[in-house]
This record gives C-alpha cells, structure tokens and sequence, in this order.
C-alpha cells in the first residue's frame, strides 16, 4: 500500500519544479544500472555535473555485478540505480548508505514522494514509475476481427485467430528469458491468480498450490503462440520481434513503451499499428496480472564521505525538475515535480489505477525470485510437471533462505 500511495502521489503531481543551480561536484561518481532509455537519462544528466568525474555502466546485467561492485573498500560503483525488487539485496549485504543527511544538505528538488524509507532510514531516491502492461497491433486485430484484451484468457483466443488468419504465425511475445525474466512472468500471473507468495508472517514459500499451478499452465499456452526461441528473449528481444512486425500482443514494461518503435527499419505499419493498454487479468479475477514498480538510485556505504556527496549531487541533478524537456519526459512516468502524463504513460498509470500489487520489498524475495528463474525452465520445455517444478523451486528456495538465516 506504501509504494502504491508513493507512486500514485508522486506521478500525479504537476507542480512546477524550483529553479536548479549548475551542478559542481568534488569527488568520484560511478553508476551501475539498466540499460533502458529512461535510465540512460538519469546517468546523461548527472555527466552534466563538472569539478569531478563522473561514469555509468548501464547494462541488462546490472544485478549480477551490483552488489560485487559496492562490496569492495572503496567500492567500484559509488551507485547502483535499482527497482523496489533489488534495492534488497543491497541492503541485505549492507553495501548502501542511509540518505538523510544529504537528503537535508542537497534535497530540496526533491519531493517527500520520492525518498524511499526503510525501518526510519532514506534508503534510495525514486524517479520513476513502472509495470507491465498491454502492448499491441491494433491493426492486425481489427483484420481479425477481435478486440483488445483485457484478460489473458481473451489474448489466447485473439493469438488463436490471428494465427488462423494468416496473419502472423506466433503473435504473442514477452520476456520469458530464462532466468529473471521467467521468473517475473511468473510473479505476475501468480498474482494475477490471487495467490500469496509466503505464508502469512512467515518466510515460509507457499506456491506449490492450484494458483501456482494454474500461473504456469497459463504461461505454458501463451508460450504456444510465442517465438519458439521464446527463452532466450529478454525485453529487448521481444521489442525487436514486435518492431520486426512479427509479434501482434504482448504484456511489456511501460518503460519501454515510448520508444518501442524509435529503432531504424521499423515500418509504418507496426508504428501506425501501435497501441497502449493497460495489464491484463487473468482466471476470472480482478487483481492485474502484473506488478507495480518504482525505479531510484542509492549511495554505496563503502566510499569515501567526499565521493557520496558528489554522487547526492550529481543523481540529484540527473532527475532535477527542469531536466524534463521533451525529449526526456516521454521516456518514463517520472515521479519529479513538473511531470505531466504523456500517451505512453497511459498503460502505467492504468497499472496504477488498477490497484496493481506492487513487488514485495521482502529481504527473501529475492531468493525466490532466483529459485523461480533457475526452476520453472524444464516446465516451460515440456520437460516436466507444474507440480514438480514447483516443488522444486520450494526446495531451492527454503535451502537459500535456511543458508540466509530466514528460515530455521
């Protein structure tokens, strides 16, 4: 309920922001992060500073080299741009450092909406808004004479007649890369489904269940009408396939979405074709098969006093008010004074409305999640029952979180 009221708040605000001085920094600055356009913003912005160096490695693996790269002294990374998922682990190997003094030294842009608070503690800055949500061709539906979505079951009978159609033979497409990626695709229709990723007040793993079961099951059928390399598609795969015009629907990140067909070759019929809806439901229920994100920057605990007051600065002024020009502000649903929804935003802020669940920010989340993407493969090939892959993911994860201490 936190992150939907920070969100809802932060997104909606349309105030004009403050004048920003001309960013001075004395000191190292050194990010880790994703590689999407919205994040290569944030890091443009902070190399506008001067008096100090300041560096970004944006990369798809971000989260296999983050916390490696805090955990030396000094620390590689001074910070690690990250989501409400892997903010965790970084604090679970207490690799960042609590923001309130700088917050009260070199915050004032910043809106209450975007400090993330941790147990009293400013723990990370958040800048923008994300979830999963319908994205499609509404020119190939309308040639198969069926409307846009709004449940999963309805995206299968719309994949069926497409294909049928001769339109496209695999129109459905999605990250489900091995790994993270699969194991997200799961998170949200597991929701979606209604169920609990953990027994109440516990660590315990509960999702060897009918709602598991029926996640998966779900899953397997959409995979049906995907891409046979499917596994091997992360979210910049799957763009590539629905800029090819070889995919017609697919649940992607509102991120994504205002460039989804910015790319060389990209023809007027998937640009013309392009349109935005918000997440889907699933198996009859209400609650939207997706998760509701946030996406914000830390400081590294194990730098020196000097390089962290340079990284508050420079990260500040890489999401400052008036950096929200027109290039920029279509890139994201920016939670910064002054942002105005644009027609990509829609999908987000349908998540929003929605009452979509955001991701659990559980220390042992996210050993679950790496269960779930090394497990739930075999399943996806056949290889395997719901049943047992589930049971398999339960058996990694209580030993993980038994090795952790969240278990006994």
């Amino acid at each position: 309920m936190f992150l939907k009221k920070v969100i809802a708040a932060s997104v909606l605000a349309v105030s004009a922001g403050g004048a920003h001085a001309a960013c001075e920094i004395s000191g190292r600055v050194n990010i880790i992060g994703n590689e999407f356009p919205a994040i290569h913003a944030v890091a443009d912005g902070a190399k506008e500073c001067s008096g100090g160096e300041v560096k970004a490695n944006l990369t798809a693996d971000h989260q296999k080299i983050n916390v490696a790269g805090m955990t030396g002294n000094p620390a590689e990374y001074t910070s690690a741009i990250i989501a409400n998922s892997s903010i965790v682990a970084l604090m679970n190997e207490d690799v960042i450092r609590p923001l309130d003094d700088l917050v009260a030294k070199h915050g004032q842009s910043l809106s209450p909406n975007q400090l993330i608070v941790v147990d009293g503690k400013v723990m990370a800055v958040a800048f923008m808004a994300n979830a999963q949500h319908l994205v499609y061709r509404k020119d190939i539906l309308e040639q198969a004479g069926v409307e846009t979505p709004t449940t999963y079951e309805e995206m299968l009978e719309a994949a069926k007649k497409i294909r049928e159609a001769g339109l496209m033979e695999n129109p459905i497409g999605g990250p489900y890369k091995a790994g993270w990626n699969l194991a997200q695709e799961f998170n949200n229709m597991f929701l979606g489904h209604g169920g609990e990723f953990f027994k109440e007040g516990t660590a315990e793993v509960s999702i060897n269940n009918e709602k598991g079961v029926a996640a998966l099951n779900m899953m397997k059928a959409l995979s049906e009408y995907m891409n046979p390399d499917f596994l091997t598609h992360d979210s910049n795969a799957t763009n590539a396939e629905f800029r090819a015009g070889n995919v017609a629907l697919m649940h992607m990140w509102g991120s994504r979405a205002a460039t989804m067909t910015e790319a060389e070759g990209v023809t007027d019929d998937v640009k013309n074709g392009f349109a935005i809806a918000g997440p889907l439901t699933v198996g009859g229920g209400t609650t939207p098969a997706s998760t509701l994100w946030w996406d914000g920057w830390t400081v590294s605990k194990n730098i020196t006093d000097e390089d962290a007051e340079a990284t508050f600065v420079a990260m500040t002024h890489g999401i400052a008010p008036e950096r929200l020009n027109d290039e920029m502000r279509p890139l994201a649903v920016w939670l910064i004074d002054g942002y105005e929804p644009t027609e990509a935003a829609q999908g987000v802020y349908d998540a929003i409305q929605s009452e979509t669940t955001p991701y659990p920010m559980l220390p042992y989340m996210g050993l679950l999640h790496t269960a779930l993407g090394t497990e739930l493969s075999d399943f996806m090939q056949g290889k395997e029952s719901a049943e047992q892959a589930l049971a398999d993911v339960e058996a990694a994860y209580t030993a993980a979180a038994k090795e952790k201490g969240f278990l006994q």
